[in-house]
């Protein structure tokens, strides 16, 4: 049996990458991994779907024992992904995906370098804050907060293997499944979406120079 693939996917909150995730691979049996999180609930979330929702002694204690192929901690939070889960599926055949941040990514990058790093942009880093100004989630102390963090977050979208932009949902959705679609054929035109093509170092820095 083939090993499943990793495919890793980071973004800034508000990009849109839950929705692109959602229609990629509504009808794939992937094992979407799930997050544990010391960050409490946002309404409408249940514990187990969205997240694992732990306080911090709880989460502490998994990263004493190991539990987590990577954690790091992002607004004040805790935020990890599982060991044992991730493994297990991998050795079934089944690929898994991971949405974490940046720090995560990397982490996992250095630990298996077999994985496949995908970075979602926002058109600009105003359009992000009126994202999260729109789904009306977060307090507006928070939103700053995420907005200012969002800059360096897509600074290092230049070391993912891949990078495509959401300006638009199904241009979005169709360049994350060319991408997905290059790791078993790399014949497909998903290198216009290397982070290291010239034309995509130019749009991640557009999208920093755009903040107005």
């Amino acid at each position: 049996m083939n090993k499943g693939r990793l495919i890793v996917v980071s973004a800034p909150s508000g990009c849109g990458k839950g929705t692109i995730l959602g229609r990629v691979f509504a009808d794939s049996d992937v094992y979407y991994s799930v997050s544990c999180t010391t960050r409490a609930p946002r309404e409408g979330e249940e514990n187990g779907r969205e997240y694992f929702f732990l306080s911090v002694a709880e989460f502490e204690k998994m990263i004493a024992e190991d539990g987590f192929l990577e954690h790091a901690k992002f607004a004040e939070n805790y935020y990890g992904t599982p060991r044992k889960a991730a493994e297990d599926n991998l050795t079934q055949g089944r690929d898994v995906i991971l949405e974490i941040e940046t720090q995560g990514a990397f982490q996992i990058k250095e630990k298996m370098p077999e994985a496949v790093m995908i970075f979602i942009l926002p058109p600009s880093v105003e359009e992000l804050r009126r994202r999260l100004l729109k789904r009306g989630t977060e307090t507006p102390d928070v939103i700053d907060k995420r907005v200012s963090q969002a800059a360096g977050e897509i600074e290092k979208a230049y070391n993912y293997d891949f990078v495509i932009m959401n300006d638009d949902l199904d241009t979005a959705v169709a360049d994350f499944e060319t991408v997905i679609n290059s790791i078993s054929d790399p014949e497909t035109d998903a290198q216009v979406h290397r982070a290291d093509n010239e034309q995509v170092k130019k749009m991640i820095k557009e999208v920093l120079e755009n903040d107005a």
